[in-house]
């Protein structure tokens, strides 16, 4: 059993009850909404919703928002009319494919209208991310080892693929990486091409993207290497677009590019560790971000359950250790850092739990709050502005 499939069942039978959150809850609609996908089963069942205000940190449940299985990545229009998800599935009508699902949002009560159900083209798709202009819909199929990308109409349904593309190879580890196993899937900040982490095959691949057409076109050098077994998962941007970080899962490193747009071209500057020097156990890295300023980026360790903060040089994009806080759970598979860049969510898939804790803007450094969330095995957290 590979140690993703684990991981999700390791979800399921880890539940223990949590402190019901301890700051102000608020009413009405005013506020964010906050998503949470899970893996369906054993109490969950699709996508939950809270109302949530950034000025006070108050939370209010809104409960089950769409019922829907394994919704484990979710995705927002710009204009926060639409939602959309990978359904992590293997099945669909009959074909070996997962599925996306195209949800509309009452901004009022948080519930979710299902609009579309679509084939992701592969198996078991993992994420999800839409273009610069929200015009496209982009998907990594991570057990069908291929990519996607659809057009998407004002009614915010997806129109037939603009483009496809299969990858194939292999790397060190036999259990993990016999074939391909796309993780993620973004465009650059300037919207002209789109990189994929190969989780594995070792590689971060780029793609020159047509937005006019939605299609994809393999660039020069095309892909770059990451070190045997390391296991590329996802991705974050510096606000420049100068640089590229990939949080490595069977690492559990991070990797500093440097990121030329014109030629599409990347050059790695660093390695850095997310775990303690010395960790004895086993962990695999999950999720990686950096804040608005790009001043700061936040990796999570799955079995270290940690998030870990590093300072980030404005000249080199190198990283520096700032600290590394429990996740306040365990399993930390995702987490997010609200609009405001004053609060991160951590969803704790192995305990039923998303920890917030406070940014403090200076130093990027975490301050939990004194309770959590309650949410069966979360595994993505989405915040949608008021608007």
């Amino acid at each position: 059993m590979s140690l993703r499939r684990w991981l999700r069942g390791f979800a399921w039978i880890c539940v223990l009850p949590m402190v019901p959150l301890a700051i102000p809850a608020i009413a009405g609609a005013a506020g964010d909404l906050v998503y949470v996908g899970t893996y369906t089963g054993h109490g969950s069942q699709g996508i939950y919703a809270f109302r949530f205000d950034p000025a006070g940190g108050g939370s209010v449940s809104l409960g089950l928002a769409a019922e829907t299985e394994n919704p484990s990545f979710l995705a927002v229009d710009p204009k926060g009319r639409f939602l959309y998800a990978v359904n992590e599935t293997g099945a669909f009508q009959g074909q070996p494919t997962g599925t996306i699902s195209v949800f509309g949002i009452d901004r009022g009560t948080g519930r979710l209208d299902l609009r579309q159900q679509v084939a992701s083209l592969g198996r078991d798709p993992a994420h999800l991310s839409l273009d610069k202009t929200g015009r496209y819909l982009l998907v990594a199929n991570y057990s069908g080892g291929n990519i996607a990308v659809f057009p998407i109409g004002g009614d915010g349904r997806l129109g037939p693929r603009s483009a496809f593309v299969q990858h194939a190879g292999s790397s060190v580890n036999p259990e993990r990486q016999a074939g391909p196993h796309p993780h993620s899937i973004q465009v650059t900040p300037g919207n002209r091409s789109v990189l994929v982490t190969d989780l594995g095959l070792d590689k971060l691949l780029v793609y020159r993207f047509d937005a006019k057409k939605g299609s994809l076109t393999p660039d020069e050098p095309g892909s770059v290497r990451l070190d045997p077994g390391a296991g590329p998962r996802h991705i974050a941007f510096a606000p420049s677009g100068k640089f590229v970080y990939a949080v490595n899962e069977m690492a559990s490193t991070v990797a500093v590019f440097a990121y030329d747009p014109g030629p599409g071209t990347l050059v790695r500057k660093q390695t850095v560790p997310t775990l303690p020097e010395g960790y004895p156990g086993k962990n695999t890295a999950a999720e990686i971000a950096v804040d608005a300023k790009g001043r700061f980026l936040y990796a999570s360790n799955r079995g270290d359950d940690s998030i870990v903060v590093f300072g980030i040089d404005a000249g080199s994009g190198t990283l520096t250790l700032v600290e590394r806080v429990p996740s306040g759970g365990r399993t930390p598979r995702h987490f997010v850092i609200d609009p405001t860049g004053a609060w991160l969510f951590a969803a704790n898939q192995g305990s039923d739990n998303i920890q917030m804790f406070k940014i403090d803007p200076a130093s990027g450094r975490l301050t939990a709050t004194s309770g959590a969330l309650k949410v069966v095995a979360p595994v993505c957290v989405l915040v949608v502005p008021a608007r």
